[in-house]
């Protein structure tokens, strides 16, 4: 059995662990909410908090992979965004909780970037589509299980804060098997054979340009400012909103939505709440199969623009029907149709950053990844304030649509086979010199 199949198992866990820790606040709302004393405006900014540390170390927490490597810095930010975790149980003021979860997204900032550098080390080029589906896909189950699940662990452990505990411990223990069977590159892992060391090693970057002077720069680390300076980037960037606008919602917002909106019980809205991150899970693997499928066809842009395009056009019809259902059932089948769109961007949008980055993939991805977090940022804190303004939810879930249909724009003009390398040098591929 090739090696690599157990990074794409640790990559699918530490998914799971990752979006169980920032989900649980969502069902966990109302008995935080009332024990405290906090009102749905200081509950978002108390979710925002976490989306707004997210993305200012997605960065910085990107070079730290590419510098240091994923496995010591797996294992760091793992450890620090558990012991936040477990600190959420801990805090009771409104300041010290809106602290205590932007450190705790300063923490998780860290895993997709991490993984992103290690994907580029370990896969070859025609794995990368499926391996993120597969990645992202536990971070959805991840999200769908915390709402029913974390409602139950709430009885079952005795209150909100032993929950937040509970999984506090999980990540640790998680941090320190990640330090004892990864290992940076499969060159250095004791377990890979020979010859799928020599295959990975082979197939693990794109098409070598025919370009000397592009080849030379290849290699040589990418800034945040050949990032700003890069069409393809900003792009990237601003379409990641898009995805994160919608998407944040389901782990945020929707859960007291559906319960506030048609008087369900917590346990209802946790099942109903779940139904479209399990959908997330059929688009992120629907995508994945797609990009390398074309992309082994050689049809490397299709492959990315494709899936994306769909998933944006699903994302914007589920978001705009969505807030016009008057029964549970079908807001629940149109989030369904948005999510499971809005999760197709993700094998896309990851890959095409690793396709750009090239050994720079970590900075480059938690670059993509820290613009469209701030997309997550206006989603906890615009929900309520648009609510409280304006006396209905409407307009937001308009914005989202919107948002959307810019971004299938943008993905026509997305160019997955020219990295930042051959732009800072005005280099086309295909071209002669």
């Amino acid at each position: 059995m090739p090696i690599r199949l157990f990074l794409i198992l640790g990559a699918f866990l530490v998914s799971v662990l990752m979006w169980v820790d920032r989900a649980c606040i969502s069902a966990a709302k109302d008995d935080m909410a009332s024990d405290l004393g906090f009102s749905d405006q200081q509950m978002g900014w108390v979710m925002a908090a976490f989306s707004l540390g997210y993305a200012l170390f997605q960065v910085p927490s990107g070079k730290l992979a590419d510098r240091f490597g994923p496995r010591v810095v797996m294992t760091v930010v793992c450890l620090c965004w558990s012991c936040f975790t477990a600190l959420t149980g801990v805090v009771r003021g409104l300041y010290a909780m809106i602290g205590l979860r932007f450190l705790f997204g300063l923490g998780e900032a860290g895993g997709y970037p991490t993984l992103a550098r290690a994907f580029t080390n370990w896969l070859p080029m025609n794995e990368r589509g499926i391996t993120n589906s597969i990645s992202f896909s536990g971070g959805r189950l991840g999200a769908a299980l915390a709402m029913p699940g974390v409602v139950w662990l709430i009885g079952a452990l005795g209150g909100w804060q032993q929950t937040f505990w509970f999984f506090g411990a999980i990540g640790i223990g998680f941090a320190v098997v990640w330090f004892v069977l990864f290992r940076d590159r499969p060159e250095h892992h004791f377990a890979v054979s020979p010859v799928e060391r020599d295959y990975i090693i082979e197939a693990r970057r794109p098409r070598k340009s025919e370009s000397e002077a592009v080849n030379a720069v290849a290699d040589v680390p990418i800034t945040f400012g050949d990032m700003l300076r890069s069409p393809n980037m900003l792009m990237l960037m601003v379409q990641y909103v898009a995805h994160n606008f919608t998407f944040f919602f389901t782990v945020t917002w929707f859960f007291p939505y559906l319960k506030d909106s048609y008087q369900l019980t917590s346990e209802q809205a946790g099942w109903y709440a779940m139904s479209p991150l399990l959908c997330g899970v059929l688009g992120n693997w629907l995508a994945g199969f797609t990009v390398d499928r074309l992309y082994s066809q050689g049809r490397w842009q299709l492959s990315r623009r494709l899936p994306a395009a769909i998933g944006f056009l699903l994302a914007a019809i589920g978001m705009s029907l969505c807030v016009n259902m008057t029964t549970p059932f079908w807001a629940v089948v149109c989030m369904c149709i948005a999510i499971f769109g809005s999760d197709m961007i993700l094998s896309p949008s990851w890959s095409t950053c690793m396709d750009i980055g090239g050994a720079s993939a970590g900075a480059v991805s938690g670059a993509m990844n820290m613009v469209g977090n701030l997309g997550a940022f206006f989603t906890a804190l615009s929900f309520p304030y648009l609510k409280d303004a304006l006396g209905s939810h409407q307009p937001f879930f308009y914005v989202a649509a919107g948002l959307n249909l810019l971004a299938i724009f943008l993905w026509f003009r997305i160019r997955p086979d020219r990295s930042i390398a051959e732009e800072r040098l005005g280099y086309e591929p295909g071209s002669s010199d």
